[in-house]
């Protein structure tokens, strides 16, 4: 499994969770359709691992980065998907060291795969402001 797909199967885990606010171990262990659990290989197993091992005790701080950001839009109102995009994205960012380039680049396409026509350029639009505030 390359990094661009750990990515995916990472946000299609925060997606689930913002639907059932539940994420942990067993998160992975119940969703092999969605990691392709068989295709994994110990890096980016490491990786998703981190994310889930991590993200519920940032989400607080990711999502204070989100509204802070997202201009007249309150979090609520954002698309579940593009929330996830969004979460993953800044996650990356300030707690993986992952290069701000790599990681917008990576969320404008997961946004064109898996979201509304035009959320690509919202969640562009979101993470540039963010970063050029210089916070990140």
């Amino acid at each position: 499994m390359s990094r661009r797909s750990a990515r995916e199967a990472a946000m299609k885990l925060l997606y689930e969770y913002s639907i059932t606010d539940i994420l942990s171990k067993d998160t992975i262990e119940e969703a092999p359709d969605v990691l392709e659990a068989d295709t994994l290989d110990e890096d980016n197993m490491r990786y998703i691992d981190g994310i889930v091992e991590q993200f519920v005790d940032k989400r607080e701080e990711i999502d204070g980065i989100i509204s802070e950001n997202s201009h007249s839009w309150k979090i609520e109102r954002i698309a579940k998907v593009d929330l996830a995009i969004l979460r993953l994205a800044l996650f990356e960012i300030i707690y993986l060291g992952t290069p701000a380039k790599v990681t917008v680049n990576e969320a404008v396409e997961l946004a064109k795969k898996y979201s509304a026509d035009k959320s690509y350029k919202y969640i562009n639009g979101l993470l540039g402001g963010y970063l050029k505030k210089g916070e990140a």
